[in-house]
């Protein structure tokens, strides 16, 4: 009878080891944020680094089937280039023919071969800098980030999809993209007191960058931030490079600008410091140039609903420019694009002119340039 015991109690104990292997194998959850705290604390394993979930696309592939490893590849090669065209309000102007469209890529003419006019849903990712560095609780840049970043949310239409990432010295997905305008609210509320005083905008931006490659439709980066850069494991020139290779139009709203004014008014900025806003400041331009978004730069709270509508327009109405490379080649170089509005008669640059025959500055917005596909692509 004993020897039965000790081996009923040996088999309890077998499975129970078995039991707590299979525990430990499942999946980690994320071991807490460094933005904001959430409601209710996910369990973690003690020293498991927390890993970012993939951003997904609303267009999902069906996975490849067991033994189906047959893979097509087309030598043909579509571009497609969203093109805004502004006036010299910001407002988006409608009806240009696609014949007056010219593009050139490494400065060679291509063969435009079809330009779409169309208004559909947008798939946005708000960037949000909240760290201790400038944001302290109840700061005037806290409260002017909260202002643009609850602002931009309730601006937007019900089926436009939004995502919330934050960043300081990590990058954060506070909701993942969603037209449940409660998520939205509720990630947004996590927003309180900021934690770490590292602002890592670079690795934030190219992590989101790289995870909305993949987004089929109208899609772009609101990025608000000061632009300041503390201990990205990416510099500018990477970040810059994976911002071209993106496909991913990056409209950014830079912070601080009226109280670096008073700041400075009052002798209370030193030269180095000046020096790393500008420097700031020309970064987001850049990022949005080269992309094809555009900057801002508020001073006043007045200005935020024109800056919404400037992003709205430039997104929902938009020329897509579509043309087939006559540089084949997948030598996955990055190729430079120059959209430019013409008379085809003439070849020079369309000149607009208003019902009283006055000529209309006009600005045209589009990404510089994109990353070609490598042969092994």
């Amino acid at each position: 009878m004993r020897p039965r015991i000790i081996q009923l109690l040996c088999t309890a104990a077998l499975l129970a080891l078995v039991g707590l292997a299979i525990a430990q194998d499942g999946p980690i959850r994320n071991s807490g944020p460094t933005v904001a705290r959430p409601k209710k604390a996910d369990s973690a394993a003690p020293g498991a680094e927390p890993e970012l979930p993939p951003i997904p696309s609303r267009v999902r592939r069906t996975p490849e089937q067991p033994g189906d490893a047959t893979t097509f590849h087309s030598e043909v090669q579509l571009v497609t280039v969203d093109v805004a065209v502004l006036d010299g309000n910001g407002n988006f102007v409608p009806g240009i023919p696609g014949g007056n469209f010219r593009l050139l890529e490494d400065n060679v003419p291509q063969k435009i071969s079809k330009v779409e006019l169309g208004e559909a849903p947008m798939t946005i990712a708000m960037v949000i800098e909240f760290s201790n560095k400038f944001q302290q609780y109840w700061g005037p840049v806290w409260y002017q980030t909260l202002q643009l970043a609850w602002g931009f949310a309730d601006a937007l239409k019900p089926e436009d999809y939004l995502a919330i990432v934050a960043y300081d010295m990590k990058t954060e997905m506070l909701t993942d993209f969603t037209t449940d305008k409660t998520q939205v609210h509720e990630a947004l509320s996590r927003l309180n007191t900021p934690a770490w005083s590292e602002a890592n905008m670079f690795d934030a931006l190219a992590d989101t960058a790289d995870r909305m490659s993949g987004i089929e439709g109208r899609k772009a980066i609101v990025l608000i931030s000061t632009g300041i850069d503390t201990f990205s494991k990416l510099n500018y020139d990477k970040t810059r490079k994976i911002l071209q290779g993106a496909g991913v139009p990056v409209y950014a709203v830079g912070l601080m600008q009226a109280l670096r004014e008073r700041v400075e008014m009052f002798g209370g900025m030193g030269d180095i410091q000046r020096l790393d806003f500008l420097q700031a400041d020309n970064t987001l331009r850049t990022f949005a140039k080269e992309t094809g978004g555009a900057a801002f730069f508020p001073r006043f709270e007045g200005e935020f609903p024109t800056i919404f509508r400037s992003i709205e327009q430039g997104l929902r109405n938009q020329y897509v420019v579509t043309y087939t490379p006559s540089n084949a080649a997948h030598d996955g170089t990055v190729r430079k694009i120059k959209v430019d509005l013409v008379n085809p008669a003439t070849n020079q640059p369309l000149v607009m002119k208003d019902q009283n025959g006055k000529a209309v500055k006009y600005t045209v917005v589009a990404k510089s340039g994109y990353k070609a596909p490598n042969a092994v692509e």
